[in-house]
């Protein structure tokens, strides 16, 4: 979050970094009400995170998985809801979703976890190609191994364990910074770059 906001506003967005809890439809609602009011929306970011929980398949509960989807796909048709219209009738904007490369490769324990974020990936490339006859531009980075809090914090990646990972599994050998990952969405939602539609763009090092 704090590195996509930085980023853009050094390429001159005008940046709302709201954080109105997504999973409470009425407020948010509100705050996409109140935001489009203010002015036109060109670009809305969906970054939505939690640390996937680590579970056997037959040892995942209803739980969870509901608690999983809450936070990662339910948001999005209220994103759709709150920003589209004005979109479309302007006949331009983008939604740039922060998605997850686990969505392009299957991994064990993470059942709840990938199927979430399998479901954004279809998400986007439906609405994607729905979208486009509005000249309205949604896609996803499906990234993975990038350096951050929630997935990397600095006790994880201090572990030998996981440096050994870094070398077996990911062909460039290290972790994405955020600048590197933000520079990417800026790119995606630049004015100058509008012949992606539905599209999902892997940002994991060659791990997929």
């Amino acid at each position: 979050g704090p590195a996509l906001c930085k980023c853009f506003a050094e390429h001159g967005a005008v940046v709302i970094a709201d954080r109105t809890d997504p999973q409470d439809p009425k407020a948010f609602a509100r705050m996409a009400r109140e935001v489009v009011a203010a002015g036109p929306v060109d670009v809305v970011i969906a970054n939505l995170a939690i640390a996937s929980p680590i579970t056997r398949a037959q040892e995942v509960t209803d739980e969870e998985w509901r608690s999983v989807f809450a936070a990662l796909v339910d948001p999005l048709p209220q994103i759709a809801r709150g920003f589209f219209p004005s979109m479309i009738e302007r006949r331009r904007g983008k939604v740039l979703v922060m998605g997850s490369a686990t969505a392009l490769r299957g991994q064990r324990n993470i059942s709840s976890y990938a199927a979430a974020r399998g479901a954004q990936l279809s998400w986007v490339r439906a609405v994607g190609v729905e979208m486009a006859m509005h000249q309205v531009h949604v896609n996803i980075i499906a990234q993975n191994f990038v350096e951050n809090p929630t997935y990397y914090p600095p006790e994880v990646q201090s572990l030998p364990s996981f440096q050994e990972r870094l070398k077996r599994e990911v062909p460039l050998g290290r972790l994405a910074t955020p600048q590197e990952d933000a520079l990417l969405a800026v790119f995606l939602a630049s004015s100058e770059v509008n012949f992606f539609a539905g599209q999902a763009f892997p940002f994991a090092g060659g791990w997929v």
